[in-house]
């Protein structure tokens, strides 16, 4: 028998290994799986090569539990170890034998994996024992047996063993015994294990007989050991392809498309990617692609190999370049997979362009569901706008598609302000912007839909990107100001009527929570709506944009500002300014004598004070001027009383801001029940 310390450069590795040299526990039941699966592809290799004469037989890398012995054995039939090996390999940490085989067998050993020799000790995360028997398939090798505590002492003895392979026996820990449970071993096989290269067994099947499930004869194989990305495209249906995605999403919806993805130069990657359907909530659909090494599944967490974007995709990329840490679970960034991302943002935006070319009805059919995608790609990346713009689409109000060179055409015309932009008008619901719309039809404008989860930032993006360009929002003002053209001035009101209206209305204006109504007072033609209700597409705009961006919480937490226009060339509005004079003239006369004196009074003092040196001015003449103010201030609240006394019983004005409120969805509630009892009774 031989006794030794394990070769580290620390006393005791162990707990290093047991706390940081891997991100989960778990993860060792995938290198114990990937070391058998080496070892019987090591033995493949020699038989290709004519380096082992011996029969393969039954390659199937099997798992055992025996509750009662608190152990779970890996058992492979693979080269095995001699001792002289198991010194070199086991004693000696990251010593990789796979680094010795690849220089001698290159050309071949394509299916190695695990390039550092540590994923062995991962066993000892949770093992408070472990025991490697094995036997080389050397002719004459005397089969051995390696123990280790986890402490750096171990021994080696000789011992029987009819085959040649490896057997590893996992004494568990006392604070892992969820791995000596059938499911969770089931469900980590099924993880990480499910696409390895060597069939994987674990137990029997088994079969409903007499009531309960019992145990068969066969093999309970885990794995698929040629996944439908190892083969060629042209041996595939579409129906493979459909097949393969319900096995990796059971729950999904089926796909749009898929790219199936197969390059060896300058490095080896293949793969297939799906198209899912994505309405909405990017984040939902995050951490769908899983990355493989040679079929051995390393991680979902796939941000540093796949664009930000390419991350709502689903699929499956495996590559034996990608470079990983000694756990296989964290990427490493480096050349390599900068030019696997790069290579792949292409391989997509070829596959998007093709479809377009090949097939625009079909591609249009699909734009609701993959312009999410697309849009998120245009934002974060350069290269992909730069690729996409010339398949990316807009959509009109009415159901047709353009592209963005296509759409500025139709409207360059028609939609150009004074100032030479063209102004690209944009609906978010056609419901609820329904009468806006209407209006901009009358006009002969066209209004797109963006409807979309990044639809606003598109139009940001969008604006910076097509020269002298803007996008407005149809319902952002009165239709003849959303795209201002050198048009015959109307005669607006005088100032004391304009005032008089904004106080009638802003007087009967409910209160609503974060929301603010201004009124202004226009001249917009008779044939147009008496009240229109807009909101500014600036602070609409980054209050939308707030909801990306962390940094712009400052306009989430500003109240919603809407300008209810009234339209004083319409008869209603005229009425109501008639009928407020006729009741309230007599009332009002004596209060705007009174403030017209106070204001002239009022200016005469500032005059007087703005001559002087602040230093100058005495207190009793600021305290005039306070006084001045405070009684013009009284005065206007007298003449605000008077018109909000009128206002208050004017059906008129209640049904015009009601009506208006309505059309944006903004009447709610008794305020809306009051609504309807009084168009009754004006009926």
């Amino acid at each position: 028998m031989q006794k030794g310390n394990i070769g580290v450069t620390t006393e005791n590795i162990f707990p290093v290994i047991k706390k940081f040299l891997y991100s989960d526990h778990e993860i060792f039941l995938r290198e114990m799986v990937s070391n058998a699966v080496d070892a019987t592809q090591k033995l493949k290799t020699l038989i290709e090569k004519g380096d082992y004469k011996g029969e393969a037989g039954d390659l199937t890398v099997r798992l055992s539990l025996d509750k009662d012995a608190g152990t779970l054995t890996i058992s492979d039939r693979g080269i095995g170890m001699t001792a002289e090996e198991i010194d070199k390999y086991i004693n000696q940490i990251a010593f990789s034998g796979v680094t010795d085989f690849l220089d001698k067998y290159k050309d071949t050993a394509h299916s190695i994996i695990g390039h550092f020799g540590l994923g062995f000790y991962s066993s000892f995360m949770v093992s408070k024992k472990v025991e490697i028997v094995t036997r080389s398939y050397k002719d004459g090798a005397q089969a051995v047996k390696w123990t280790c505590d986890g402490s750096p002492a171990y021994e080696i003895s000789e011992v029987e063993k009819a085959d040649r392979g490896t057997d590893i026996i996992l004494y568990i820990d006392e604070d892992c015994k969820e791995f000596l449970e059938k499911s969770r071993i089931e469900q980590l096989l099924n993880k990480y294990c499910k696409f390895m290269s060597v069939p994987v067994a674990f137990g029997k099947k088994t079969e409903w007989k007499d009531g309960k499930q019992e145990e068969t004869d066969e093999d309970n194989v885990i794995n698929s050991v040629e996944p439908l990305w190892t083969k060629a495209p042209s041996t595939l249906k579409d129906e493979d392809y459909k097949s393969f995605y319900r096995t990796l999403y059971p729950m999904q919806d089926e796909p749009l498309f898929w790219i199936h993805l197969n390059v060896d130069f300058p490095f080896s990657l293949t793969g297939i990617l799906y198209f899912p359907r994505i309405k909405s909530n990017i984040e939902l659909q995050r951490n769908k692609v899983q990355l493989y090494c040679n079929q051995v599944f390393v991680t979902d967490q796939v941000e540093g190999i796949v664009p930000d974007f390419m991350t709502l995709l689903h699929g499956v990329i495996d590559s034996p370049d990608i470079p990983l840490n000694v756990s296989r679970s964290y990427l490493q960034s480096d050349a390599n997979v900068k030019k696997i991302s790069t290579y792949i943002t292409k391989k997509v935006s070829d596959r998007l362009n093709s479809l377009f070319k090949e097939d625009r009805k079909g591609f249009e059919e699909k734009w609701d569901d993959l312009k999410i995608f697309i849009h998120y790609g245009m934002l974060s990346e350069q290269d992909f706008y730069d690729r996409a713009k010339d398949f990316s689409l807009l959509k009109d109000t009415e159901g047709k598609y353009y592209t963005y060179d296509e759409y500025q055409a139709l409207i360059k015309d028609q939609q150009t302000d004074k100032d030479g932009q063209t102004v690209y008008l944009y609906a978010t619901n056609k419901d609820d912007q329904y009468s806006y719309i209407e209006s901009a039809r009358a006009k002969e404008y066209h209004v797109l839909l963006m409807d979309g989860e990044l639809d606003v930032a598109v139009a940001q993006m969008l604006e910076q990107k097509i020269e002298k360009s803007r996008f407005v929002r149809v319902d952002s003002d009165v239709i003849e100001r959303l795209i201002q053209k050198e048009d015959e001035k109307r005669e607006a009101l005088g100032k004391d009527d304009s005032d008089k209206l904004s106080v009638l209305f802003t007087s009967q204006l409910p209160t609503m929570e974060k929301t603010e109504i201004h009124v202004d007072v226009q001249p917009l033609g008779a044939e147009q709506r008496p009240v229109v209700i807009t909101q500014s597409e600036y602070m609409r705009r980054m209050k939308e944009m707030s909801k990306f961006q962390g940094g712009m919480a400052f306009y989430a937490q500003m109240p919603d500002m809407y300008t209810m226009v009234l339209n004083s060339d319409h008869p209603l509005v005229k009425r109501v300014l008639t009928e407020a004079g006729a009741a309230t003239t007599e009332a009002l006369k004596p209060i705007e004598g009174e403030i017209r004196g106070l204001e002239a009074r009022l200016a005469v003092l500032r005059q007087e004070r703005d001559k002087k040196k602040a230093e100058e001015v005495t207190d009793a003449e600021k305290q005039e001027i306070t006084d001045t103010e405070k009684k013009v201030g009284d005065e206007r609240e007298k003449r605000r009383s008077v018109l909000s006394d009128f206002a208050k019983g004017n059906d008129v004005i209640h049904q015009l801001i009601d009506l208006a409120l309505l059309q944006n969805g903004m009447l709610k509630g008794s305020a809306l029940d009051a609504f309807l009892s009084r168009s009754i009774s004006m009926i």
